[in-house]
């Protein structure tokens, strides 16, 4: 039997506006946003594979976030399977954060 390859391009604009409903707790914007996100690669066979990063090491969120984005991710049609990796480098700071997430934390 042969896989049949998913349209990799709909799927990753599908996991960017699924990672848009994270929300760390302690901050009223989303991951994506924040620039907690660094890659999104979508395989032919519909593996969709993540790289973010925390504000800090020290989040109280650090096992939430990743276990969250996951399942949000593994909800999209197409997607056969979902992996986050979370990563410290480079370190996240604050010039990652779109325009959008500055206006809302009052940064502008």
């Amino acid at each position: 039997m042969s896989e049949i390859a998913v349209n990799s391009k709909e799927i990753k604009g599908k996991v960017v506006e699924a990672l848009k409903t994270c929300y760390d707790p302690e901050i009223p914007v989303n991951i994506y946003e924040l620039g907690l996100i660094y890659n999104v690669g979508v395989s032919p066979s519909g593996v969709v594979e993540v790289q973010m990063t925390l504000t800090s090491p020290n989040c109280p969120s650090a096992a939430e976030l990743p276990l969250m984005a996951e399942a949000k991710i593994r909800s999209i049609a197409g997607v056969t399977d979902a992996r986050v990796e979370v990563v410290f480098d480079p370190p996240w700071e604050p010039s990652r954060m779109s325009e959008a997430a500055r206006l809302e934390l009052g940064m502008l």
